[in-house]
């Protein structure tokens, strides 16, 4: 099959040539200014980034990973502290919050959402908790560590059910830290305040990333916190540049974790169009929605809660055959993902954490299963046609393979 046929996952080269002018032009202004790190175009930025999300303060950091273990730092969390979040994420996720020196302890996964299940979170602390009577702090009874925060990670696009984990943190005093870093303008209908929030702006902090490949990416690497918290907000930028307030004076010890100039004036461009983006995304998620709405697909499609506004950073869904079927697309010239094929709680390098297979049956079943199918602004009908043709045949195909087996069972 020729190149011009194939379905890739993601286009990356589309818009940055639609861009190309704009971008550009970014790079030649820092040629001529030798403004690379700092400065008012990340200043910029950051304004324009912040009011997207709703919040007041946006710093400009390194990567996303640097962004959730600052935001962290900054919300006080460190040694001693457990961080509870999923096993159904990526790396990242817990690497931030080991970088802290705390615990990550995890929550299984709504089986439809992909989220953090609340009822789970419920469950854990009221079971796996208790209150030291010294400190009156929240205990975990598995490693007798201090229950600090709670990190929701709004994967794929969709937020968690906030209000309930906003709720339960209240009631124990915990931090919340979004994990926003596949959730660029996703919203979430919040009953408590009556509003629509957006991802990013309802706990403490939030991280975000830019890779390349997320709804708002840089042309290399980059991250952001998110907060209304003015100290927060501080000591992320003092966190981002060796623990400076100001150059050669150090309060606190901190990383070198700064925002490129060129990657953020990058994203400033780019920001113009996320909105636009994002709702050609929903576009594309409501024609494979209707495609794939007749039971013969044999798939099981993204569930959205009436609360959700997603923005479908991937599309993922769930099919019991999924690694011959994945193979089968990309004979015929479909590239498709796994997100994620191993849970953390499983991976070699958290062996250490203690867990073990079957510790959360739902993100363990959901991992044998779930296939990311071609999402992006560019992706056309007509191509979302041919994904659900190819699927569909190869249905029709394993459904005459299953009726051969069964004669050659009966011969």
């Amino acid at each position: 099959m020729s190149n011009t046929n194939k379905i890739p996952f993601l286009d990356l080269v589309a818009p940055h040539l639609e861009l190309e002018t704009e971008l550009v032009g970014v790079f030649e202004k820092a040629l001529k200014r030798a403004a690379f790190i700092g400065g008012s175009v990340v200043e910029e930025f950051e304004r324009n980034f912040a009011d997207f999300c709703g919040t007041v303060f946006c710093v400009g950091v390194s990567n996303g990973t640097d962004a959730l273990k600052f935001a962290l730092l900054a919300a006080g969390v460190g040694p001693g502290d457990v961080v509870i979040t999923v096993p159904n994420t990526f790396a990242a996720t817990v690497e931030a919050i080991l970088q802290t020196g705390a615990e990550p302890e995890f929550v299984d996964i709504d089986s439809r959402t992909f989220n953090m299940d609340v009822r789970q979170l419920e469950e854990y602390l009221d079971s796996q908790c208790e209150i030291n009577d010294i400190t009156g702090s929240l205990i975990s009874r598995r490693t007798r560590g201090r229950i600090a925060a709670i990190m929701p990670v709004h994967l794929y696009g969709q937020t968690a059910d906030m209000d309930p984990i906003l709720e339960f943190a209240e009631r124990y005093g915990l931090k919340v830290i979004e994990d926003a870093c596949q959730a660029h303008g996703a919203r979430y209908l919040s009953a408590k305040s009556g509003s629509w929030k957006t991802a990013g702006s309802m706990g403490i902090a939030a991280g975000f990333s830019f890779y390349p490949g997320k709804n708002l990416g840089a042309c290399g690497e980059a991250g952001a916190v998110t907060t209304n918290d003015p100290n927060i907000a501080r000591t992320v930028r003092m966190l981002r540049d060796h623990g400076q307030p100001v150059k050669y004076y150090h309060d606190i010890e901190g990383f070198n974790g700064r925002l490129d100039a060129i990657q953020a004036g990058i994203l400033n461009v780019k920001l113009q169009h996320l909105a636009g983006w994002n709702k050609f995304r929903q576009a594309a998620a409501d024609i494979y929605r209707k495609i794939f709405s007749s039971e013969s697909y044999r798939i099981v499609q993204p569930h959205a809660p009436s609360w959700s506004e997603p923005v479908h950073h991937l599309y993922v869904i769930r099919t019991e055959n999924r690694d011959a079927l994945q193979a089968y697309l990309a004979s015929v010239g479909i590239d498709t993902g796994i997100h994620y094929p191993v849970p953390l709680h499983v991976q070699a390098a958290f062996r250490r954490l203690g867990y073990a297979a079957g510790d959360f049956p739902i993100t363990e079943k959901a991992a044998g299963q779930i296939l990311s199918l071609p999402m992006y602004p560019q992706l056309q009908p007509e191509q979302q046609q041919r994904i659900a043709q190819a699927i569909g045949s190869f249905n029709n195909a394993e459904a005459l393979a299953g009726d051969n087996r069964e004669l050659v069972g009966k011969v």
